[in-house]
């Protein structure tokens, strides 16, 4: 097994302890940073392939989403170009009235993943601090909006409006997700894009932004 392999290996694993070792030694042994990411993000493909098939769960989607996460951060001063947010960012938050987290941090991790920069909103965030952190960030071009409640669908069509009211729907698709949200809801306000779950988010989010 060649060192890229085992780095990609890992990353499928979720072998966390060992994934930084293993990304040093390919570097070692003369393997580009661009490469080893590019063989983690295909591991990662591989990860979100299984979880649409019933194969992985959700925690095992998170540990492989961690193991890349630290392979990155062992490349990152040597990528060139920011390789590492080649798709530029990609800001996420769940919407207003909206305390949960978990999904959101799951495709915030997945899209990472797959190659974005991403800032996190966090939770029970506005319309007006979505607009605002778009207008801070003229180089992203994805914006991702959680909701788990049914009773805060409606902040999320809020958000969308508000995006194209502040006229930066040129700059921003918006992709939308989350237990109640459908893509018919996705459609019916405006959304660009809607993901059934976090492996998914991360290939719509590539689309996206191409």
């Amino acid at each position: 097994m060649s060192a890229l392999q085992e780095v990609a290996r890992l990353v499928e694993a979720g072998r966390l302890k060992k994934i930084e070792n293993a990304v040093r030694g390919a570097l070692d042994a003369g393997a580009s940073p661009e490469d080893i990411l590019n063989a983690m993000t295909g591991a990662m493909d591989v990860v979100g392939e299984r979880f649409q098939r019933g194969e992985l769960f959700v925690p095992e989607i998170l540990v492989s989403a961690r193991a890349m996460q630290k392979g990155v951060a062992v490349l990152r001063p040597l990528l060139t170009g920011n390789a590492a947010g080649k798709y530029g960012k990609f800001i996420i938050g769940t919407v207003a009235g909206d305390m949960h987290d978990i999904g959101k941090n799951l495709v915030a991790l997945m899209v990472e993943s797959a190659g974005f920069e991403v800032i996190d909103l966090g939770v029970d965030v506005s319309a007006e601090q979505f607009v605002a952190a778009i207008r801070e960030n003229p180089d992203c071009h994805v914006v991702g909006l959680s909701a788990l409640l049914t009773t805060t669908m409606e902040s999320m069509r809020a958000t969308v409006a508000a995006i194209g009211e502040a006229g930066l729907r040129d700059q921003v698709r918006v992709m939308v997700g989350g237990a109640p949200i459908t893509a018919e809801f996705a459609s019916d306000i405006g959304a660009d894009g809607y993901s059934p779950d976090a492996a998914a988010a991360a290939v719509l989010a590539q689309q996206l932004a191409s």
